[in-house]
């Protein structure tokens, strides 16, 4: 790939805070942050609401740099069409703020230490699986199916919905049915997600020829696909109560009410497919209700909840047979 640059001067750097700022930006750090949550999630649910505090902020800070080091890579390789789309075209490379080889080298030295500490203070297995998302992102989604298949959210999704795994595997050291059903809710979550958001860019996607599902379909044939997606997902989530009963009452309530109300807006979008305000109304709803159901799991999963909810059914157990007796 050639170099993008703007016809323009580049907009230097002024000050060394400037620079800084360059090489955050190329992390994504938004997109970062729900991932960490989902990291979270997965590392609460395994050891039951008591995770050790020195292992809880190595991982997350472990993969919080494992995402950095791949979104920043993605900055890479998509600058040609990141300087074509309007709401991309200011990122720190097309705008020649950060030469592809200093982002590139910016990337390994995040990956390196990502994986060290991960390594030293979890375990190996949280490390390969935290560089095993920094591959399946550059490697399958972003070179290979991004620019040529219209499944590209599909399979590529798989890519988020790694962080549970490694949070996880840092506590238990293994990966039980538990993680990969976590893995299986985002990997679900991700198509209804990120095609809402396609269906409001769509021709910003068609204008650099990235086959997204709206470009190559049309927007009702998205919003079918959303629909389906929603459908699969919502049971999905209630598996965690039964039959795996790693979640309780807590969080089952939480992932109905979230779920019905992801259900109408998919639902409200399925029957007005081209209105850009119902899409744009379930992306954003779809960040909040992963970061909800995830907070739903932190919760459920503290000891506190648990007894609480266990002296709640006790006593309604006696107020049963005290009325029949």
């Amino acid at each position: 790939m050639q170099e993008v640059l703007t016809n323009n001067s580049p907009r230097l750097h002024e000050n060394f805070s400037q620079v800084v700022k360059s090489y955050y930006q190329l992390t994504k750090p938004r997109i970062i942050l729900l991932l960490l949550i989902t990291t979270s999630a997965g590392m609460w649910m395994a050891a039951k609401g008591e995770v050790d505090p020195l292992l809880l902020v190595s991982t997350i800070t472990g993969g919080a740099l494992a995402s950095a080091s791949a979104n920043t890579i993605n900055c890479v390789y998509d600058s040609d069409i990141d300087y074509i789309m309007e709401r991309t075209r200011w990122r720190p490379i097309p705008s020649g703020r950060v030469k592809k080889r200093d982002a590139l080298i910016f990337a390994i030295a995040l990956a390196t230490i990502s994986f060290t500490l991960l390594t030293v203070v979890a375990n190996l297995l949280a490390a390969l699986l935290a560089m095993s998302g920094i591959v399946f992102y550059v490697l399958i989604y972003t070179h290979w199916l991004k620019r040529h298949s219209v499944q590209n959210i599909v399979i590529g999704g798989a890519a988020g919905a790694i962080p549970p795994l490694v949070g996880w595997a840092a506590v238990t050291g293994d990966l039980s049915w538990g993680a990969w059903l976590l893995f299986g809710i985002i990997f679900l979550w991700t198509p209804p997600h990120f095609w809402a958001l396609a269906m409001m860019i769509r021709d910003e996607y068609k204008e650099v020829g990235v086959p997204m599902l709206p470009v190559i379909e049309g927007d009702e044939a998205t919003a079918r696909q959303i629909w389906i997606y929603t459908l699969l997902m919502i049971p999905a989530t209630l598996l965690l109560v039964y039959p795996l009963h790693l979640a309780g009452a807590v969080y089952a309530g939480t992932a109905i009410f979230l779920g019905a109300i992801f259900a109408q807006k998919a639902w409200l979008l399925l029957q007005t497919p081209e209105d850009k305000i119902v899409a744009r109304s379930l992306f954003k709803y779809s960040i909040l209700y992963l970061m909800l159901l995830c907070a739903g799991i932190v919760v459920d999963s503290l000891p506190v909840t648990h007894n609480f909810t266990t002296a709640v059914v006790q006593n309604v157990q006696t107020l049963i047979s005290a009325v029949v007796m």
